[in-house]
């Protein structure tokens, strides 16, 4: 059995990309990820990797699409104005089929904005990753522990349905230090990449990887491909846990670091009589919406908690057809919700204690 380890968040990351079998790093230096890239600078070289600092993130991002191309496991890490630049970027890797993991982990925004914890990034991530009609798998972890946890899953599924995959963890997760344990080495997935670029031989057909289609009908046909994959996505692959949420008559809603601050004051609130619970989305795309909606049969009222201006708020009411009245808290600019606040408007959601 592994033993548990002492880690910075950014860190961790890495050490669980290295043991997925992710031996190619490309990344440009920004706070709060910089640890990211230079536990890779240390590492890669030691084991035969490459890290590579490229000479800006638009740099990273194509080196990303290259390596990946070939059928190699390769990632990228920023934080929001880097991941920015990133965009035009995935949107190829998107558009040519080719998986890689990238990192985010959030600051304040917009422009330059904090170097301070944000999740101002949602609307990025689960809808303007790039120009074009795509989407990619979007993970929100909560914890040190669940950030490793889902580097694995994260490549595995980019690679099984070949697009690009997303970690959206934030400046507080990526600083904080937390015990994880490294899985023992598991036998690899065997996943068909037979569609790589890795040399012919004369022995087969040429593959091609490419996301340039002249003709419209062309092009069409590949984005309807490619969104029947993505139903097929949602259908089989959304994740989130619950937390009190079985007698639950006020459902707070929060993804990533905050939902830990949300478990503390249903707890509170709990303790103050009102019947409080937390349900978080560990898939921010595809977002869990069957299992949110199942709720929305029990529950009065949902408030939806974030560190934004409430970027998540619209997929909570689409999720629940708006049947029931959604509520928003959030703090921005890289402010943390303490607790006593979620439990002021939980209060008021309810109505006050009964």
């Amino acid at each position: 059995m592994s033993e548990k380890v002492l880690m910075k968040g950014n860190e961790a990351l890495a050490e669980a990309a290295i043991r997925a079998g992710c031996h190619h790093f490309f990344g440009y230096p920004i706070t709060p990820q910089t640890e990211l890239a230079a536990y890779m600078s240390k590492r890669l070289p030691k084991i035969g990797g490459t890290y590579l600092q490229a000479e800006s993130e638009i740099a990273a991002i194509n080196m990303v699409q290259g390596a990946g191309a070939a059928g190699i496991r390769a990632m990228t890490s920023s934080s929001s104005p880097g991941i920015s630049l990133k965009a035009e970027g995935i949107s190829y890797m998107a558009g040519a089929d080719v998986p890689g993991l990238i990192i985010n982990v959030q600051r304040g925004g917009p422009g330059l904005g904090g170097i301070q914890p944000s999740q101002a990034d949602y609307w990025q991530a689960t809808r303007a990753m790039g120009h074009g009609d795509f989407h990619i798998l979007v993970f929100a972890p909560s914890t040190v522990q669940e950030m490793v946890d889902l580097v694995s899953d994260a490549f595995d599924l980019a690679e099984t349905y070949r697009m690009p995959a997303m970690i959206l963890a934030d400046g507080m997760l990526g600083q904080m230090m937390e015990p994880v344990v490294f899985k023992e080495k598991e036998e690899k997935k065997e996943i068909d990449k037979s569609w790589a670029l890795t040399g012919h031989q004369n022995k087969r057909p040429h593959n091609v990887v490419n996301s340039l289609y002249l003709q419209a009908n062309q092009l069409e046909a590949k984005v309807k491909e490619r969104f029947q994959r993505y139903e097929k996505i949602k259908a089989e692959e959304a994740r989130y846990q619950t937390y009190m949420t079985e007698d639950a008559e006020y459902i707070v809603v929060a993804y990533g670091a905050t939902a830990r601050v949300v478990q503390a004051a249903v707890k509170e609130a709990r303790a103050e009589g009102i019947k409080a619970g937390c349900f978080r989305p560990v898939t921010l795309w595809p977002f869990p919406a069957a299992a949110l909606k199942e709720l929305a049969g029990q529950a009065k009222a949902f408030l939806d908690v974030e560190m934004s201006m409430g970027q998540m708020v619209d997929d909570v009411k689409l999720a629940i057809d708006c049947s029931r009245p959604v509520h928003f808290y959030g703090r921005t600019g890289g402010v943390i919700p303490e607790p006593g606040e979620i439990l002021e408007e939980i209060k008021k959601m309810a109505g006050g204690v009964k």
